[in-house]
């Protein structure tokens, strides 16, 4: 028998048994038509997907990583380009740009949200630089204000990456609308996620959009027509858009109801703060979508991160970590040059860092479990002095 107390860290079944019907009807209609690569629920997708985001043009890819790479390309950046990005992120960031060609240079980020530091990036500026890649992370956007400050002080291009902020807000501005590009995931625990694997470039420029359809698709706009010789194969399976397209009308309530966890949490561990542990600041109110619930264990905290997420799992609750090492010292990456101490509130954040459950459907009973264990723990330790 499952263990009522069990608390997954993503439940997708909460979000997928309500719609079960609506997802197979929509399968079925696929199956039927057999349109099953670049069908027309892949084009209505796109539409409906880049109207709920503010953006006038969207187009389906393989991944999220995938829609970094081309999104890139199709924005005309390449080799002898410096690309910005924040070393706090997941590697697929870093992965897009070093496919796109490009060479990327880190920039460190804000200790109290997690987000790129936008004066950091601002004095990385170069020549060389033609693109600042502003990671919107567990769901909240680095601010929009002060992206478009850049582009227009030095004409650098924004390319987004809201892999994890499906229908985010920050100053009026949604997620996917704030530079000239921006990159999407579908992998199946986003915000939107699929049922399988996908991704979308939203762009304000119909030559990026062009571009996409093109290189996605060999390099080529039409059969057996091609002209551009960075084509590749990564087109949103139609199976996929048509389940996505049911879930995005439900995207905006399941980001309320992300949004109205948040807050329980954030008011039942205001009390730990003295004891050191604090979640992450929100500086977007309800825009902010938390893809992630995230806290800090900080060195006044007198339990340390490992003892907790095993205590945590002994209690079936479980927990994550993103990311336990940034990507300058990811081993992948050492050509790179970067060495440890290079970004220290990156660094000093991979070590404080934990991610409790977080997702659409978790109960109060749930989060009220989660939080009386965490507070268990963490108060049954010695105060540090």
């Amino acid at each position: 028998m499952a263990n009522p107390r069990f608390v997954p860290f993503v439940d997708l079944s909460k979000q997928h048994e309500p719609l079960r019907a609506e997802l197979m009807a929509a399968m079925a209609a696929v199956a039927d038509r057999g349109d099953y690569i670049l069908g027309n629920s892949v084009v209505q997708f796109e539409q409906a997907f880049a109207a709920v985001c503010g953006a006038p043009l969207g187009v389906g890819v393989g991944s999220g990583t995938d829609a970094l790479t081309l999104g890139l390309r199709a924005c005309g950046i390449g080799p002898g380009d410096q690309v910005i990005l924040p070393v706090n992120t997941f590697v697929a960031t870093l992965i897009g740009v070093l496919q796109a060609g490009a060479t990327p240079i880190f920039v460190d980020c804000d200790l109290e949200t997690g987000l790129m530091d936008v004066a950091a990036a601002e004095r990385a500026i170069t020549r060389r630089t033609r693109a600042v890649i502003p990671v919107h992370l567990y769901g909240q956007m680095v601010s929009p204000a002060a992206l478009r400050a850049l582009s227009e002080t030095y004409g650098v291009t924004i390319f987004e990456d809201a892999a994890q902020a499906h229908g985010a807000e920050r100053e009026g501005v949604k997620a996917g609308s704030v530079g000239l590009a921006a990159a999407f995931s579908f992998y199946p625990s986003k915000n939107l996620g699929a049922m399988g694997d996908g991704g979308m470039v939203l762009t304000q420029q119909d030559l990026v959009a062009q571009t996409v359809r093109s290189l996605r698709n060999y390099g080529s706009t039409r059969k057996y027509y091609h002209t551009d010789p960075g084509g590749t194969n990564s087109r949103l399976d139609t199976l996929q858009a048509a389940i996505l397209a049911i879930k995005l009308g439900r995207l905006s309530a399941w980001n309320c109801d992300r949004n109205r966890l948040a807050k329980l949490y954030d008011h039942a561990l205001q009390p730990l703060a003295a004891h050191g542990l604090i979640p992450m600041t929100n500086l977007s109110g309800s825009g902010h979508v938390y893809h992630l619930y995230v806290i800090r264990l900080t060195r006044d905290c007198p339990i340390d991160r490992t003892r907790l997420q095993q205590e945590l799992a002994a209690a079936d609750i479980q927990s994550g970590i993103h990311y336990p090492v940034p990507c300058h010292l990811q081993p992948a990456f050492h050509h790179l040059g970067y060495q440890p101490g290079d970004f220290p509130i990156a660094e000093q954040l991979s070590q404080e860092i934990l991610s409790l459950p977080m997702y659409p459907g978790m109960t109060d009973d749930q989060l009220e479990y989660v939080v009386k264990t965490v507070m268990g723990l963490v108060q049954a330790c010695p105060v540090l002095t």
